[in-house]
């Protein structure tokens, strides 16, 4: 296989992961990021899975009711399908997506295109979710961000489920879920578990 060289002044992209746990302002930063880039005058995309539909069906939405409009998509290969001008794709929920969500970040960012991705790094167990771990591997730049415990007010790291079940994927929000730090999260699990 033939690569072209690269060369000075050539674009050249890279990935961008913003990760945390919920309430964390994973999206509100996602959305801040693409504002700025369109102050830029570049071109921007911006994707969402299909499945998530808490706020809206076609808007990345944050918590602090920030928008900005989207493409939702039931398969990562279809982020591919972007114009040639696209200079920026946001992707939302990142955890969402199924684990080909990498390397077709990685195929964007050898256009030239910068790959700004959000989500969960963890899901409620404390497991890393989805194609999270690899993205984050591969991701040039990587910012954590940190929710406050409603418990003791220090650094939340961690999704703690107040709902029932077991299913890895539950939409929700507040009724379902709260931001802990490790300490607590780890008390609620015991104390669950009695």
């Amino acid at each position: 296989m033939f690569l072209e060289p690269h060369f000075k002044g050539q674009r050249s992209g890279w990935i961008e992961v913003v990760c945390g746990c919920m309430f964390s302002g994973k999206t509100e930063e996602l959305i801040r990021r693409l504002k700025r880039a369109k102050i830029a005058d570049m071109r921007v995309e911006v994707f969402k899975p299909k499945v998530d539909t808490r706020y809206d069906d076609t808007s990345v939405v944050s918590h602090d009711t920030s928008m900005v409009l989207a493409t939702p998509i039931a398969d990562s290969s279809r982020l591919l399908d972007i114009s040639e001008d696209i200079a920026v794709v946001g992707i939302d929920e990142a955890q969402f997506f199924d684990n080909g969500l990498t390397d077709v970040c990685q195929t964007l960012a050898l256009r030239g295109v910068r790959v700004i991705a959000a989500g969960l790094d963890m899901d409620y167990r404390g497991v890393p979710f989805g194609p999270m771990p690899s993205l984050l591997a591969v991701a040039e730049y990587v910012t954590k961000v940190h929710a406050i415990c409603v418990h003791c007010g220090n650094l939340a790291t961690h999704s703690y489920r107040l709902a029932d079940g077991d299913a890895v994927v539950l939409l929700g929000e507040k009724e379902q879920y709260e931001p802990r730090c490790r300490a607590c999260y780890h008390q609620g699990n015991i104390l669950h578990l009695r």
